[in-house]
């Protein structure tokens, strides 16, 4: 009688080879695109001094008066900003997900669109709504909010640094609050309302102690985001006179170059410190503070009555003035022959759009930005579903441990994945003698590192949702573990695998922290093009560059948003619950 091939100790042999070479393919990956750049940088930051003292280099770095100021900003400004996400995303999640308002899917999408839209793009807007020209200047002028013709733009500040932060990483806490109230039990709100309590008592003692300890976890977040955030400090913190950790990296790096690369490897130790630190705060708050609440119906949220119209009024004009307004000044801006000349039918233009496609520079900056941001998302693509599918279904556990050791690149500030990058690839690669710095490769080796996660959580989660009986079945009469893969887990994780390709391509497409250390002559991106344009003075060029970016974002949004259905939960980070 015949055996099976499940009972063939040589097929199982072959299995777990194929498997142990997969891993090791997969290992590489990680390591070469983040993991061992990382451990080198911290190497160099621990190095002994000249004088040959232990952790010379990192002493010898921090008690200098640049590092401390540096990181006295970062601290001060990362906490102002913490604040106000807290206060605008627990707000605008309450406002969203407890009231029946009319347009709440709309009101919701506004609240999230600062993740859609790039540090360097929100900075500019954000300035241009702000400065002596801006279109709304008469208006914000007497609040004191809009400056006088030839005085300083107040964002150029810290607390204009810690107000911008605050806005852009705002729905961190706008999505952690929303998620915590889709799972309000109704049995919980209508025995409080058959108690006699009103709509107010209910929110104070029944919802709000649901909804805090999720905000307070999105507020460590926000906090985590703000410690290493570059594009906001470095188009408002630079000229403000206010520097923090990661433009002092950059500009200590773009002065002295390489030569200085173990001082500020050192301060990007204290970056990853804190990072880390407010990362492993919010495990420990979610694991002691979360709140268990029981199965059953979800509370829909009160219908407003007569509080509806001023409810109504105030989020949106919230909304508005966050998400609105500064978008409209950059557009604005960009169809003004020069800043300053208000927008009417006589002055409108499209030059500086035509300017700007006919610049080769910016020509060039968009097909190596497309090129890189499509082959991030499709390299991504298909590494996700062997890492995940050996992860989960096959239950290898070295595939876990890489799967846990790929969150390190996008966990770290980009300043301190960029150093890593050049420590490591700078000098010639080992074999073939070759270095890759200044070439595309040394931006594409760190996108690839830092944007696997995005791609690998939505397809570990479409894998976990998948029926796990055909997969059991196959293995059961012997099918090999990659035709498995292939043929029954990769259909599965197909549609998370491109949404998880599609939002790498729109946050890489815009990348800055990463492109600003590491481009060179030939090499420009979409980001570093913007930052250069309106650190050089020509920010309706820069507006314009950043709405023709921000054009093409949206139609991708567009795209991606209308497939939502055939996707896992969680797979486009602007579909809030």
């Amino acid at each position: 009688m015949p055996t099976s091939s499940a009972a063939d100790p040589a097929h199982r042999h072959a299995g777990r080879g194929g498997d142990l070479l997969v891993v090791a393919l997969l290992a590489v990956f990680v390591l070469a695109t983040g993991l061992w750049p990382l451990i080198r940088l911290f190497a160099e930051a621990l190095r002994p001094g000249e004088g040959g003292e232990w952790l010379g280099v990192l002493r010898e770095t921090w008690q200098g008066r640049a590092f401390r100021t540096a990181l006295w900003n970062t601290l001060a400004s990362s906490a102002g900003s913490v604040v106000v996400s807290t206060v605008l995303g627990t707000a605008l999640a309450l406002a969203t997900g407890l009231a029946r308002l009319p347009g709440r899917a709309a009101a919701s999408f506004l609240a999230l669109s600062p993740l859609l839209i790039p540090s360097q793009i929100m900075a500019l807007a954000w300035i241009e709504l702000l400065g002596s020209g801006s279109p709304v200047a008469g208006l914000l002028r007497p609040l004191g909010l809009s400056p006088a013709p030839g005085q300083a733009n107040p964002l150029y500040s810290g607390a204009g640094v810690a107000w911008l932060m605050g806005v852009e990483h705002m729905p961190l806490v706008f999505i952690a609050v929303r998620a915590r109230l889709a799972t309000v039990p109704l049995d919980l709100v209508e025995a409080a309302r058959i108690a006699g309590a009103p709509a107010g008592r209910i929110v104070a003692r029944v919802i709000l102690p649901l909804a805090w300890p999720p905000a307070l976890a999105g507020a460590v977040l926000a906090f985590a985001a703000a410690v290493g955030n570059f594009g906001v400090p470095a188009l408002l913190g630079i000229p403000g006179r206010f520097p923090v950790l990661t433009t002092l990296i950059y500009q200590r790096l773009n002065g002295f170059g390489p030569e200085v690369i173990g001082r500020v490897a050192a301060m990007a130790l204290v970056l990853v410190a804190l990072a880390v630190g407010a990362l492993a705060l919010r495990q420990a708050l979610v694991a002691r503070l979360s709140v268990p609440v029981g199965a059953g119906a979800a509370f829909a949220g009160f219908a407003p009555g007569r509080w509806r119209w001023p409810l109504l009024a105030a989020t949106w004009m919230v909304l508005i003035w966050i998400a609105v307004l500064p978008m409209v000044a950059l557009v604005t801006t960009s169809l003004v022959p020069a800043l300053g000349v208000p927008l009417g039918p006589d002055t409108a233009t499209l030059r500086n759009f035509d300017a700007a496609l006919q610049n080769p520079a910016v020509r060039r900056a968009f097909a190596n930005s497309l090129a890189l941001a499509a082959a991030s998302g499709a390299i991504l693509a298909v590494v996700a579903v062997p890492l995940a599918w050996l992860s989960l279904a096959a239950r290898n556990r070295a595939a876990r441990v890489l799967g846990w050791l790929a969150d390190a690149a996008f966990v770290v500030p980009g300043t301190v994945l960029a150093l890593a990058m050049i420590l490591v690839y700078l000098p010639p690669l080992p074999g073939i003698g070759v270095s890759i710095y200044g070439t595309w490769a040394i931006l594409l080796v760190p996108y690839l590192g830092r944007f696997l996660p995005l791609t690998l959580r939505p397809v570990e989660a479409a894998l976990q949702a998948a029926d796990p009986s055909l997969d059991e079945a196959a293995r059961i009469h012997g099918v090999s573990p990659a035709r498995r893969m292939l043929w029954i887990a990769a259909p599965a994780a197909l549609p998370a695998a491109a949404a998880g390709a599609l939002v790498v391509f729109m946050t890489a497409l815009n990348e800055l922290t990463l492109s600003s250390l590491l481009w060179s002559a030939g090499n420009e991106t979409i980001g570093v093009q913007i930052f250069s344009m309106q650190y050089e003075g020509y920010s309706t060029s820069a507006a314009a560059l950043s709405v023709l970016s921000l054009g093409l974002v949206a139609v991708l949004v567009v795209a991606a948003d209308r497939c939502a259905r055939h996707l896992p939960p969680g797979a486009l980070p602007w579909r809030g619950p």
